[in-house]
């Protein structure tokens, strides 16, 4: 089912008129009705009821987003959501890293109380935790040193830090952000396949998936390093999607 973008967005933020000068493109957006006169919506083409939201010449109004344009700032501002939402969490594992390394010894004296009670639990299902990679894992961590931990904890700060600044710029479809998001998550992807080869779960595949298409969705629909004409032939598809452009071309042809 094909999603109308244009209808579905005037839909949620009302429409968009606006009157030119011109008076060619003026009659081709305007109409008189026995209700009053009426205003084709920059967005969705439909005409409205009522005034004009501005007027001016045709350079001067604004450029709403519409059809292609609409679907990619729906993926871009889907991407912020996910980066916004990893940026937090990383943020709070970070902080959880700090907090063990200021006090390491006294987590490690609860976690072999606590192991020492759940042994003979888990022993009855025939689970050997002191052979457990989970628990191995955990009890490497207390062997870190202090100044170990805590520049992990500065590097997991930083790495949320560039996953909320991806998050806020796609969110407001900042072209800089789309050149940050696909240098970064590509830079990560080595180390996502090395993962991998250690250890295989559906969460690291399906994350793995969504940064591959992610890094090949913005490069290629917003052209960025030179791709599909690069940044001349992103802004040109920008201006030929609105209504305004359509309708200038048409009345010139006329």
């Amino acid at each position: 089912m094909k999603i109308d973008w244009d209808r579905r967005t005037c839909a949620r933020k009302g429409h968009v008129t606006y009157a030119p000068d011109d008076p060619r493109l003026r009659v081709r957006l305007h109409a008189q009705t026995a209700l009053g006169e009426v205003w084709r919506c920059l967005r969705c083409g439909d005409f409205a009821l009522g005034a004009p939201h501005g007027g001016g010449p045709a350079a001067d109004a604004p450029l709403v987003p519409r059809g292609k344009v609409l679907r990619d700032l729906f993926v871009l501002r889907f991407l912020a959501i996910e980066r916004a939402v990893r940026g937090v969490f990383i943020v709070l594992v970070a902080a959880a890293v700090w907090k063990f390394s200021n006090s390491q010894d006294a987590v490690r004296r609860l976690f072999d109380e606590y192991l020492d009670v759940l042994r003979p639990v888990f022993r009855h299902f025939h689970y050997d935790l002191d052979h457990s990679p989970v628990v191995g894992t955990i009890q490497k961590t207390f062997g870190y040193k202090h100044s170990t931990l805590l520049l992990v904890a500065g590097l997991l700060l930083a790495y949320a830090l560039i996953e909320i600044v991806e998050a806020v710029g796609l969110w407001y479809a900042k072209r800089w952000a789309e050149y940050l998001t696909v240098v970064a998550t590509a830079a990560f992807l080595p180390l996502e396949i090395y993962e991998l080869t250690e250890h295989i779960s559906w969460l690291k595949i399906a994350t793995l998936v969504l940064n591959v298409l992610a890094v090949l969705y913005i490069a290629l629909t917003k052209r960025l390093f030179g791709l599909r004409g690069g940044h001349r032939a992103f802004e040109a598809e920008r201006q030929s999607a609105s209504l305004l452009e359509v309708e200038e071309s048409a009345g010139v042809m006329v």
